[in-house]
């Protein structure tokens, strides 16, 4: 992208940051005035020399000797105040913009469709919402202070440089235009150097969380160098992108620095040849020099304020492309269909899926499920049953095909219209770090009442071992449940749907992780919730589904046979080898 075009887009992207700012201008107008009156205060110091020295050592004048203590004392706290009122101001504000993007990013990212978390790591989407932000608030308010604060403070001393000597402070008009086009030019690199420093965090995040995660798996496979070297790499790459950024942050302030210092003995060679030291007094003198010492300072936060400004236009970039990304319902915001309890059959009708638009997953799928029928879904590992189950809650959507409900397609009515009708129990369990009670009552859930979370939890089984905790139901479960066992995460998850008390049940190899004996319970407890509803479920165990309505056979994403158990065995075909094999095995 040409130097120009990043500007301009630089330029968009903090116009838009700012207007978060603006979202509470009253602290953020306080805040500026506040620095106005600290930068005034810079320039008063300096301007207060030359009556001080000319009046006080060169004029022995009583009046200023015994004022300027005063004036002094009066500066400075005022000063103070105004440093107080500007720091906390903007802080505040600040940390109140960190908060809106984050709740804007979170509410995104609960709405983003599932195909945005098969595609990017979560580390990746993690480093985002901490990272990242804190960028875009220092951009959005440090730098807002060091240019407000320090570019007055700049100006008023430039200013009075001027009112002292116009002759000495000509040369400012040339290095002025010097210094602003090399700051320019370095811009551009600071931020591009800022976008590979975010891209390496996302990196780092990813290989702590895959540690955190598998943690167990690591350990007994013996993966522990494998993991030290993952993240070796990954942490040596983020250390090369921060010297980098350094070594240009290095030479560019440095070089400004120089340039200012250069043009400053300039000027004090100049003051002090002969031809000019009788036409200038002490305390102009002193005065002018003080404002180009103190000018220093704010020259030197100005430089280095580009880091952060482009650091942040960086950050900024990358989680306005989240904010901008479309939602599951801005990608088909259509409603105009409402589903109820009241339909007859789910069609799933020439259904043809691919996840990246090159292989497909499934093809010409074809059937109907019976309202109240149970329809089984088996084949071999990768023939595409979870991913047949998954088109039904819109977690993908259909580019080739149709599922409907009679003859009202899905895909019509609004996200959480479908959903409501759905229970859904799968082999990947989730559970948060909460209660049993909130894991169990969760979401539209938690208004339910105790009497029917109890009976929810009986019917799972789960009461069982509920009531061996000493906390019962407000028992916290870890993170991800993992206080609980396998087969007690199992059975909260399925006590969830329970209480749901949904037309439509799905269950994705809901007793996978339960011995025999919690098997033969739960599928008891299974067997009582699909009665009166229309139930899809992918069994591990052919065993639990030899009373399905209907089984459909996948093999390499089609139907290739459908109908009874009895029917199936009598073909002897693949469900029969499917069969046989289990059932040696078993």
């Amino acid at each position: 992208m040409p130097v120009e075009e990043k500007i301009t887009k630089g330029r968009h992207l903090y116009f838009r940051l700012l207007t978060y700012t603006f979202n509470h201008k009253i602290v953020f107008i306080i805040s500026i005035l506040a620095m106005a009156v600290f930068a005034v205060t810079d320039t008063a110091f300096a301007a207060l020399i030359k009556p001080l020295l000319d009046g006080s050592f060169v004029d022995k004048d009583p009046e200023t000797i015994r004022l300027f203590p005063f004036l002094l004392i009066g500066l400075f706290l005022l000063r103070s105040i105004a440093g107080f009122i500007s720091t906390y101001g903007i802080a505040w504000v600040g940390r109140s913009v960190v908060k809106k993007i984050r709740e804007q990013m979170f509410d995104k990212l609960v709405h983003t469709p599932t195909r945005t978390y098969d595609f990017s790591s979560s580390g990746e989407l993690l480093s985002k919402v901490t990272y990242d932000t804190e960028q875009v608030a220092e951009a959005a308010t440090k730098a807002v202070t060091v240019i407000v604060r320090d570019g007055l403070t700049v100006i008023g001393l430039i200013g009075l440089m001027f009112y002292q000597s116009f002759i000495l402070s000509i040369g400012i008009l040339i290095i002025g235009p010097v210094i602003a086009i090399f700051i320019k030019v370095m811009s551009v690199r600071f931020r591009d150097t800022s976008k590979h420093i975010q891209q390496s965090m996302g990196f780092i995040t990813n290989v702590v969380e895959e540690l955190i995660a598998g943690h167990r798996v690591v350990k007994i496979f013996g993966g522990e160098k494998s993991e030290k070297k993952s993240f070796e790499g990954v942490n040596e790459n983020n250390k090369n992108r921060h010297l980098k950024l350094a070594l240009i942050q290095g030479i560019s302030i440095p070089l400004v620095q120089f340039v200012v210092a250069v043009f400053l003995a300039g000027i004090i060679y100049f003051v002090t040849s002969d031809a000019y030291i009788t036409d200038i007094s002490v305390g102009t003198f002193m005065s002018f020099i003080t404002a180009m010492i103190l000018v220093f300072a704010p020259l030197k936060r100005l430089a280095e304020i580009n880091v952060v400004l482009q650091r942040g236009l960086a950050a900024s970039e990358s989680i306005f492309t989240l904010l901008d990304s479309k939602s599951e319902m801005e990608q088909k915001p259509t409603d105009s269909v409402t589903l109820d309890e009241k339909f007859t059959m789910i069609r799933f009708n020439n259904i043809t899926f691919s996840y990246d638009n090159k292989k497909d997953i499934l093809q010409n799928i074809d059937f109907t499920v019976k309202k109240g029928a149970t329809c089984a879904i088996v084949g071999r590992s990768g023939s595409g049953k979870s991913t047949l189950m998954n088109l039904l809650p819109r977690f993908y959507e259909l580019s080739n095909g149709s599922i409907s409900f009679d003859n009202k397609d899905i895909s019509k009515s609004s996200l959480q219209n479908l959903r409501s009708l759905i229970a859904y129990v799968g082999q990947d369990l989730t559970l948060f770090n909460d209660t049993i009670k909130n894991n169990i009552a969760y979401g539209l859930l938690e208004n339910k009442d105790f009497n029917e979370i109890q009976s929810a939890a009986k019917t799972s089984h789960a009461e069982e071992f509920i009531k061996t905790f000493d906390k019962g139901y407000d028992t916290l479960v870890g993170d991800n449940g993992v206080l609980l066992s396998g087969g007690q995460r199992q059975r909260i998850a399925i006590a969830r749907a329970i209480l749901k008390d949904s037309p439509i049940l799905l269950l994705d190899e809901a007793t996978s992780s339960l011995d025999s004996q919690s098997e033969k319970l739960i599928q008891g407890a299974l067997e009582d919730l699909q009665r009166n509803r229309t139930t899809i479920v992918i069994a591990h165990r052919l065993s639990t589904i030899e009373k399905a309505d209907e089984i459909i056979v996948l093999d390499k994403g089609r139907i290739v046979e459908q109908g009874t158990h009895e029917t199936l065995m009598a073909n002897n075909n693949i469900y029969t080898n499917l069969y046989k094999i289990q059932f040696s095995a078993e």
